[in-house]
């Protein structure tokens, strides 16, 4: 399997903009979610706009609609996960669905069982949704073409993790409208090791927003020329008339790997302060696919500030992930 694929994005496609459709009969053409790159603009507003349809259904007395009743979603986790696992497993239950889990350290993958045959199993259960995650890029892709069943990749390696790029698109057209065109995103981080960056790169850019990128030059990739992005070494720089931030998890393995500096020099240059962010434009906000590495990628006080939406993205991950569910799960009906 491939270890990653670069992102291809069509400039010209990304800064057109496309009717909402909110067509309770939107034809939807995929089977399963596997990047965000094979989603039009249209399909991208139509699933934002299902989400926030299903965002009321969050703020009901009784949090749960019969749609997926009689439907079973598997959630394959062969890596570790609060939120996207929390999160998928509380929107498939709001919408009925019955739920199950599989963990690496519970399943035979630690007796040698290949990944083929542990997903030949679980086909043989009849679910009709798998959620897969997995440390090695393309093992989403894979699944789904092996088996008759819908997959949705809920994180695969360094490559993509589509629902995170959708809920921050979410989280972000709440503050700025559905029009992100003028706005501009400053991804701060290790950008060369982060699934939740390229997703990201490639949604923003089709809603019309400009991404830039900033962090320490070990950690951002060679091919960012393909991206279509601006690139800065310097955060004093880089948060300069940036609409918004979304501070990246550091991963402390690339220490040992010789990647970054000490974690002293690496919070003394790209720690979000407050102060950094008293440069960007005024209203900018502040996004963390957590966990979070408070002192070291994010000050607390901007953590705790009214200018962060790390729990705003928490509350729409799980009406997105109903969405993609209740998409997938409806599909052949």
């Amino acid at each position: 399997m491939p270890k990653k694929s670069p992102i291809h994005i069509n400039l010209k496609k990304a800064r057109s903009v496309s009717k909402v459709n909110t067509d309770n009969r939107y034809l939807w053409n995929h089977k399963d979610l596997l990047d965000v790159s094979a989603l039009s603009q249209e399909d991208v507003l139509h699933l934002l706009d299902l989400a926030q349809s299903f965002q009321e259904i969050n703020s009901r007395p009784v949090k749960k609609v019969p749609t997926l009743k009689g439907k079973t979603v598997i959630l394959f986790f062969v890596e570790n996960s609060t939120r996207t696992k929390t999160s998928f497993d509380v929107a498939a239950k709001r919408l009925s669905a019955d739920t199950f889990s599989l963990a690496k350290s519970g399943s035979s993958l630690n007796k040698g069982e290949s990944l083929k045959d542990t997903a030949l199993t679980l086909q043989a259960m009849s679910p009709d949704i798998i959620v897969i995650r997995h440390s090695s890029s393309g093992a989403a892709e894979y699944i789904a073409n092996l088996l008759p069943c819908s997959i949705v990749n809920g994180g695969d390696g360094w490559h993509a993790h589509p629902t995170q790029s959708l809920l921050d698109a979410y989280a972000l057209r709440s503050v700025w409208g559905s029009d992100f065109s003028g706005k501009t995103l400053l991804i701060l981080g290790d950008i060369e090791h982060s699934r939740v960056a390229r997703s990201n790169i490639f949604l923003l850019q089709l809603l019309g927003a400009r991404v830039r990128l900033c962090g320490p030059r070990t950690l951002i990739p060679r091919q960012t020329d393909f991206w279509g992005c601006e690139v800065c070494s310097d955060l004093d720089k880089a948060v300069e008339g940036v609409d918004a931030i979304m501070c990246l998890r550091l991963q402390l393995e690339r220490q040992e790997a010789g990647l970054l500096p000490m974690l002293s020099e690496y919070s003394k240059r790209y720690c979000l302060t407050s102060d950094r962010l008293m440069k960007a434009n005024k209203g900018a906000v502040v996004l963390h696919p957590g966990p979070m590495n408070r002192g070291w990628e994010i000050a607390s006080d901007v953590a705790d500030s009214e200018q962060c939406l790390v729990l705003d993205q928490v509350s729409a991950g799980v009406a997105v992930r109903m969405a993609v569910l209740y998409l997938l799960g409806t599909r052949n009906n």
